[in-house]
C-alpha cells in the first residue's frame, strides 16, 4: 500500500469521526445537542492501541496481517481524533463569553466591521468583531448610512440568539462562521473611520474598493436583469437580485451560476480546462491558465470564505486533472477536506457550499469519464469539447442532487437541459463580463464597446430562463430523512466502483 493511499484512509477516518459526532450532536437539535460519552471514546482509543499492539506481536509471523492490524488500529485512532476535534469546537461554542449576553437586555459594544457589508434593498448586514468580550456578531442596520470594511463602531442594542425556523436553521448556518449572536437595528455611532491597516487588511481593502468600482461599471453599461445576472456571475453578488429572478433561477436549476458556489467554481474550472485543451494547449499550460482565472474570479468576488473554500477545491481538482490520475485526484480532495475540517469541523454539516464542492469534484472524477465515453457514441469527434461540457455538468449534478434536494427541497426536472444550454457560454460570459467591467472603470466608452458581445450572451441567458421557468419544471419534496442520503450515495458509490472496475477490465483485454 502506497503512502498516499495510507494517508487517504487516515484522512477518511478523521472525516468519518467528525461526521459521527456531528450527526449525534444534530440529533439533540443543534451543533452542541448531544455528545458521545467519554467512556466510549476511551474504549475506542483502547481498541485502536490494542490493534496496533497486535500488529507488533505479529510482525515476526505475517507481514500482511501486520499491515492489516496496524492500518485498522491507526484508522480507529484518527476516527477518535475526528470526534474529539468536533467536541472541542462544541466546547468553545458553549463557553463563548459574547453569546452569554444573548437575550439579557441592552448592551453597549465596541467593534470593527470585519468584512464587506452585505447590502440589500432596504437594509444591510455587518459582520462586526467586538473588543470586550471578544467575538463576532451579525448586525442588521438600515440601508443608510453606508458602512465600510474596518469602520470602528459603537453599538447599543439587544443581543439575540439566531432563530431556528421550521424550514431553515439560521442558528446552525451562522455557527460555521463563528457567529453565535445577532443584533437587529441597534443604535450605531461611528467612532473611528481612520483606517489603521495591516498589510493583509490593506490588500483586502483594496480588493473591496476595486470590486465596488467594477459593480458601478456594470450598472452603467447594463440594465436589469442583465446587470443583476452579471453582478452575480462575475462578482458573486446576489443580495440585490429580485425575488422573481431568484425563483426563475431555482426553477431552471441555474442558481449556482449566479453565486460563488463550490459547484459553480468546480464546473467552471473543468469546462475551462477542457476548452483550453480543445484549443490545442498542453495540459500544463491549460492548468496554469485555469488556476489563474479561478483565483482572479475569487479575488474579484471579495475573497469570501465560501468562495475561498470553493477555489481550493476547484484548484485541487484541476491539479488532479493535470496529474491525469483518477485515484490521486480523490486522495488529494480527501486530504484537503480533512485539513479544512480540522480547521473548522462545523463545515461538514452546516456549510452546504463545502458539501457541494466536495461532491461535485467527486462526481466529475468518478462519473464524468464514463458519461463522456457514452456521449461520444452520439457526438462527432469535432464536438468533443461539447461532450466534455455536457458530461462535466451531468456528473457534478448527479452527485450534488441529493444534497440540494435535502437542503432546499426542490427538484428541477429541466435542470440538465438548461445547464447544457447555458454552461457553454458561462466562460465567455465571464471573460467579456470581466473585460467590460474592468475597461469600464478606466473608460465608460471602452466598457460599452466590450459590453456589446456580453449583452448578447446575457440576452440568451435571460431567454433560456424565461422559456424554461415554468411551474411544471420544479417539484417540491419535503421532510426527506437523512438516511436516504446515505442510501443514495452508497448506491452511487457502488455504481461508480462497478464502472471503474469494468473500465480496468477493458484496458487489460
Amino acid at each position: 500500500m502506497t503512502p498516499s493511499k495510507i494517508l487517504f484512509y487516515f484522512c477518511l477516518s478523521f472525516i468519518v469521526g467528525i461526521f459521527i459526532n456531528s450527526a449525534i450532536s444534530a440529533q439533540g437539535g443543534s451543533a452542541y445537542g448531544w455528545e458521545i460519552p467519554q467512556i466510549f471514546l476511551r474504549a475506542f482509543l483502547f481498541f485502536g492501541v490494542l490493534l496496533i499492539f497486535i500488529s507488533l506481536t505479529l510482525s515476526m509471523r505475517s507481514h500482511k496481517q501486520t499491515k492489516l492490524f496496524a492500518m485498522a488500529g491507526f484508522c480507529v485512532l484518527f476516527l477518535v481524533i475526528g470526534i474529539l476535534r468536533h467536541q472541542i469546537s462544541e466546547f468553545y461554542i458553549l463557553n463563548n463569553e459574547l453569546s452569554k449576553l444573548n437575550n439579557k437586555g441592552e448592551v453597549v459594544l465596541i467593534g470593527t466591521v470585519t468584512g464587506e457589508p452585505d447590502v440589500r434593498d432596504t437594509f444591510q448586514k455587518l459582520k462586526v468583531r467586538t473588543e470586550k468580550p471578544d467575538g463576532i456578531i451579525l448586525v442588521t442596520v438600515g440601508r443608510y448610512p453606508e458602512y465600510k470594511y474596518l469602520d470602528k463602531i459603537k453599538i447599543t442594542g439587544k443581543l439575540e440568539t439566531p432563530q431556528e425556523f421550521e424550514d431553515f436553521n439560521y442558528k446552525n448556518y451562522l455557527l460555521k462562521d463563528g457567529i453565535y449572536s445577532v443584533m437587529g437595528f441597534p443604535k450605531i455611532e461611528l467612532i473611528d473611520d481612520e483606517k489603521k491597516y495591516s498589510v493583509g487588511q490593506r490588500i483586502y481593502s483594496g480588493i473591496l474598493f476595486f470590486k465596488q468600482k467594477l459593480r458601478e461599471s456594470i450598472r452603467k453599461n447594463y440594465s436589469p436583469p442583465q446587470s443583476l445576472i452579471l453582478e452575480g456571475t462575475v462578482l458573486g453578488d446576489n443580495g440585490v437580485m429580485s425575488q422573481d429572478l431568484k425563483n426563475k433561477l431555482n426553477i431552471t436549476g441555474l442558481r449556482h451560476v449566479i453565486a460563488v458556489s463550490g459547484t459553480h467554481v468546480v464546473i467552471l474550472g473543468a469546462i475551462l480546462m477542457s476548452f483550453l485543451l480543445a484549443l490545442g494547449l498542453w495540459r500544463g499550460q491549460a492548468f496554469y491558465i485555469s488556476i489563474i482565472f479561478i483565483w482572479l474570479y475569487i479575488i474579484l468576488t471579495g475573497l469570501p470564505a465560501s468562495g475561498t473554500r470553493a477555489g481550493i477545491m476547484g484548484s485541487l481538482f484541476l491539479l488532479a486533472q493535470k496529474l491525469g490520475r483518477q485515484s490521486m485526484g480523490s486522495r488529494v480532495i480527501a486530504m484537503a477536506g480533512a485539513v479544512m475540517l480540522f480547521i473548522n469541523p462545523l463545515l461538514l454539516f452546516y456549510d452546504v457550499g463545502f458539501q457541494l464542492s466536495f461532491l461535485a469534484v467527486m462526481g466529475i472524477i468518478y462519473l464524468e469519464p464514463f458519461i463522456k465515453d457514452f456521449l461520444k457514441i452520439f457526438i462527432k469527434k469535432k464536438s468533443e469539447n461539447l461532450a466534455g461540457i455536457i458530461s462535466t455538468t451531468l456528473a457534478a449534478q448527479i452527485f450534488t442532487l441529493p444534497i440540494m434536494v435535502y437542503n432546499f427541497g426542490n427538484v428541477s426536472f429541466i435542470s440538465p437541459v438548461t445547464n447544457i444550454l447555458v454552461l457553454p457560454i458561462v466562460s465567455w460570459l465571464m471573460i467579456f463580463g470581466f473585460l467590460s467591467s474592468i475597461l469600464g472603470v478606466a473608460s465608460q466608452f471602452l466598457g460599452w464597446i466590450v459590453s456589446i458581445p456580453c449583452w448578447f450572451l446575457l440576452a440568451y441567458f435571460v431567454k433560456i430562463i424565461d422559456i424554461f421557468s415554468k411551474p411544471w419544471a420544479i417539484k417540491t419534496i419535503e421532510n426527506i430523512h437523512w438516511i436516504w442520503l446515505i442510501v443514495f450515495y452508497l448506491i452511487l458509490g457502488a455504481i461508480a466502483r462497478w464502472l471503474q472496475k469494468n473500465q480496468k477490465l477493458k484496458i487489460l483485454k
